[in-house]
């Protein structure tokens, strides 16, 4: 799921290169599940990309939205818990999002999942 616009939280700042600016707010919503026998943790936002048509890569950002609940900066998982959250990217208004990506360890881990968005 992509919410596009994706309006920042009141509490938000705004300036130039805020949700006022020549940028919009995009965010999607991942559900992570750890499927192993430790503890999982790790930074979701920074961990996920959103990639544009033009081959842009946008890192997301531990930023509130009122499209729902965001991920907090750090998740602790118990093997077989569940959390979930959305995950907000700041891009050029003119940028047309066309996938996801998610790796573990902060996004530094080889194997990348990868999830293609809808055409608008």
């Amino acid at each position: 799921m992509l919410i596009s616009p994706a309006s920042a939280a009141p509490a938000t700042p705004t300036g130039p290169t805020g949700p006022t600016g020549p940028d919009r707010l995009v965010a999607t919503r991942l559900r992570l599940e750890n499927t192993g026998t430790a503890v999982y943790q790790d930074s979701p936002a920074p961990a996920t990309h959103l990639l544009d048509t033009a081959g842009q890569r946008f890192t997301g950002l531990d930023l509130p939205t009122a499209a729902g609940p965001a991920f907090p900066a750090a998740v602790t998982l118990d093997p077989g818990a569940t959390a979930e959250g959305f995950v907000t990217f700041r891009i050029p208004a003119d940028a047309e999002p066309a996938a996801v990506q998610f790796a573990l360890n902060g996004g530094l881990a080889d194997d990348v999942g990868q999830w293609s968005l809808p055409a608008r």
